[in-house]
């Protein structure tokens, strides 16, 4: 039976990389939020070598250790913890995401029978929503209709619809991956629409904003998930000017600066707000919305709520979620695994604890920021700097302050017109502002974010302004395994 390296305790907390251990014989801290979304890496190596893949060609190591596939030992120990942590919470409601590398490596067959596996240990009373994250090249009819009867949705990882938007998806051999990968995806569009996920695409902003989710568009996704790249204090991404990367304690102001992530954003947000209908969800716009309308958030990317994620690798080790290893090598670790510890043990990680404490793994300027509930500090991960932890603003401070800004001056323009007009004007029929009510809650808070010096505190109609399934898309897909 496969085991897992044995590690100290590890994994980031607000102010640095270097945590106490996990305390698996004290109670779960009663603030914490339960596990909804158990990522399970189902196959740990990948098909394709894109040139930017943070989680091969960055600076964690852990994956070169790992079997390259989970063990029927792991997969049967996974499914027992799964049932156990809902059971014990009273979880009516679990996500499960079939994840790699490239989790079609470990065949179809493998996934769709994890997937029974899952279910059944959770029992009749639970729901469990699976999704497969792929980057499509492997997909075929058969195994698409395989997935489809066991009821996973697929989600496809794509940089864009032409092949000039993947010239760094390559296989181990350089060959482009664009022809295959799309070729997937209209496979799913056409034959098994109720198993298409959506398109998770990492923003670049070398590329023409509107061009390239025109071409996504292309591909019939019902839903797209639009990333920022996985990059941090210490490792910029790319394209950001020096002024903003000069050190984590003195970003860009908000309106000053070159804001070239944000603009991107704001050039596709425009786009998608002024079809008159909805050709796509797109997660990031959703949730932004939603929150300006006082609505709970459900991404990790803005809002303060609790992330409820957590990853078991292939050897069984319990770690946090892909992202954090972007900043440093066993950054996610946590010294855990399936075979010996609970995922109630996780939650007593100072790590994850870390991560469930909203406000408190703040950065002192983002608490005194107005756009502290709407932003929530950005990505976690993007907060890292080298030798000062997690405890600054995003990487992205000023691009955020630059997308939320403008849809909130969005919202508000659409608010502000009659009862009638506002349905219509609101967005792509998502029945933004439809009501006088809404639109009364919508123009306080849309409002108030857009001026010039805003003020904290939403209007107490803005919870009512729009219906949660209005909001933000049923299903998305996966978070991202690569990012440039």
């Amino acid at each position: 039976m496969p085991r897992p390296r044995t590690t100290t305790p590890s994994g980031p907390v607000p102010d640095g990389p270097v945590p106490s251990g996990p305390t698996p014989d004290g109670p779960v801290p009663p603030a914490a939020v339960p596990f909804g979304q158990f990522i399970v890496k189902a196959h740990g190596r990948c098909n394709l070598a894109c040139r930017y893949c943070y989680l091969y060609a960055g600076p964690d190591r852990t994956w070169r250790t790992r079997p390259a596939a989970a063990s029927p030992a792991v997969l049967d120990r996974t499914a027992a913890r799964i049932a156990e942590h809902a059971a014990g919470h009273g979880l009516r409601a679990l996500a499960l995401v079939l994840h790699g590398g490239e989790p079609l490596l470990a065949g179809a067959g493998r996934l769709a029978a994890f997937a029974r596996l899952v279910r059944e240990r959770a029992g009749p009373d639970r729901t469990v929503t699976v999704t497969a994250q792929t980057n499509g090249t492997l997909l075929t009819e058969d195994r698409a209709a395989l997935l489809a009867r066991h009821g996973i949705r697929v989600g496809i990882s794509l940089d864009g619809g032409r092949a000039a938007h993947n010239t760094l998806r390559t296989d181990h051999a350089g060959r482009p991956s664009w022809s295959a990968a799309t070729r997937g995806a209209r496979l799913l569009a056409a034959r098994h629409p109720g198993a298409y996920a959506g398109i998770l695409t990492v923003v670049d902003p070398r590329t023409d904003p509107v061009e390239l989710y025109e071409s996504l568009l292309e591909l019939r996704p019902p839903a797209l998930d639009l990333l920022l790249p996985h990059g941090n204090w210490t490792s910029p991404p790319r394209g950001l000017p020096p002024d903003r990367v000069a050190g984590a304690d003195r970003p860009a102001p908000p309106g000053g600066g070159a804001t070239p992530y944000g603009d991107w954003l704001v050039a596709v947000f425009d786009r998608w707000w002024g079809a008159g209908r909805r050709e796509t969800r797109i997660r990031l716009f959703e949730e932004c919305v939603a929150l300006l309308l006082g609505l709970p958030g459900a991404t990790e990317s803005l809002g303060l709520d609790p992330v409820n994620a957590i990853v078991v690798e292939t050897d069984g080790a319990i770690e946090q979620v892909d992202s954090l290893k972007s900043a440093y090598d066993t950054a996610a670790a946590t010294g855990l695994d399936v075979f010996r510890h609970s995922f109630d043990d996780a939650l007593r990680h100072p790590g994850v604890a870390a991560r469930q404490s909203g406000t408190g793994a703040l950065a002192a300027r983002c608490l005194a920021c107005p756009l502290l509930t709407i932003c929530g500090g950005g990505h976690y991960a993007h907060r890292y700097r080298a030798g000062h932890g997690f405890r600054n603003p995003s990487v992205y401070c000023a691009d955020l302050d630059r997308l939320i800004r403008h849809i909130a001056t969005r919202l508000s323009e659409a608010a502000h017109a009659t009862a009638p007009e506002a349905a219509h004007a609101a967005g792509p029929e998502t029945g933004h502002a439809a009501t006088p009510k809404a639109a009364s809650g919508a123009r306080s808070e849309a409002a108030r974010v857009a001026a010039p010096k805003a003020v904290s505190g939403a209007g107490p109609e803005a919870a009512h302004a729009t219906a949660p399934e209005a909001a933000r898309p049923a299903a998305h897909p996966a978070p991202p395994k690569a990012a440039p």
